[in-house]
């Protein structure tokens, strides 16, 4: 029986360290802005899809409105920044911490793929802040997402986007809603373009189910 040796593999031009990133035989590396540039592209050489969602925080946030969406979209494949008038941490109506990223000032709408506005009281204060009004907007204008649930309508309200807009929230604010010019709909979720919204904390799981969908879809 006639045994046959199997050559051996010629050596690459450059092979990888134990970071993953390229070491060529001389002991140079990639550039590392070279190395992200690479890593930011699909596999047919075009940018990938923006994956993080946006949060407004602040003070007496509902706690349940900004966690479960978080988890469902974590769930996904998706990621969520939160953003406040200050890098700290702040509680919930109920006392849970959450910590802010990035100032509002310094947020821009173009690095998310969509907002997500949790109710609590947090949004009767962030309301009057001109930065959270435009963000929303900008949000709005560009066709992304841009949910809201129980009291997070009040933001939506002041930003001005809800006129012959089909919504729904807490009926604490039912009359806020139809005052903008929004049609309120008793519904667990309503989607109407790029914008949902949700009724209360017991609506979760079809308003986050809606918000992954829309992303998807996206």
């Amino acid at each position: 029986m006639t045994s046959h040796r199997v050559p051996k593999r010629a050596l690459p031009a450059h092979s990888k360290n134990h970071f993953g990133r390229r070491r060529w035989l001389n002991g140079t590396t990639l550039p590392r802005v070279l190395a992200c540039s690479m890593a930011a592209k699909g596999k047919n050489g075009g940018m990938l899809k923006n994956r993080t969602v946006l949060a407004f925080l602040d003070d007496i946030y509902e706690d349940l409105e900004l966690w479960y969406p978080k988890l469902r979209l974590e769930e996904a494949g998706y990621s969520l920044k939160c953003c406040a008038p200050e890098i700290k941490t702040y509680a919930g109506k109920h006392g849970y911490p959450a910590a802010s990223d990035l100032l509002l000032k310094d947020t821009h709408c173009e690095d998310f793929c969509g907002l997500l506005v949790p109710g609590g009281f947090m949004p009767d204060k962030l309301r009057r802040d001109p930065k959270v009004l435009s963000l929303t907007r900008e949000f709005f204008e560009r066709g992304q997402l841009v949910a809201f649930i129980c009291h997070g309508g009040w933001i939506p309200i002041s930003a001005k986007i809800l006129k012959g807009k089909r919504v729904t929230g807490s009926l604490g604010i039912k009359d806020d809603l139809e005052n903008a010019g929004g049609i309120w709909v008793n519904e667990p979720v309503v989607v109407d373009g790029n914008l949902i919204s949700s009724r209360t904390p017991r609506d979760l799981a079809p308003f986050g189910a809606a918000m992954v969908e829309f992303l998807n879809n996206e």
